[in-house]
């Protein structure tokens, strides 16, 4: 694990808080846009700059940085891409804090 990357792409509230909405995506997002969720894709880019108040381009370049740093998963279905947590690296950036930071 790169940790300064991570921790970089962790860096504004907005990136934080993706990674908190996507933990429980039916407790932040209106129920009509995850008619068709499906958790091994996890949530359209659209419906994450909804929710942001961002335009997808910004929210785009996040998720994409927090893809890099392998904080997420990027799923591309037809023309949309799709962003899911990465459940592994998260616990293990939780053990790396723990144990030496």
């Amino acid at each position: 694990m790169k940790l300064l990357e991570v921790i970089k792409s962790l860096s504004n509230q907005t990136r934080l808080d993706i990674l908190t909405w996507l933990k429980d995506p039916f407790a932040y997002f209106p129920a009509d846009e995850l008619t068709d969720f499906k958790p091994e894709l996890g949530v359209c880019v659209s419906d994450i700059a909804k929710k942001a108040k961002m335009s997808v381009p910004t929210v785009s370049v996040y998720l994409k940085n927090m893809s890099a740093a392998d904080l997420l998963v990027a799923t591309r279905k037809d023309q949309w891409t799709y962003y899911k947590r990465n459940e592994k690296m998260i616990q293990e950036l939780a053990q790396v804090i723990r144990d030496t930071l």
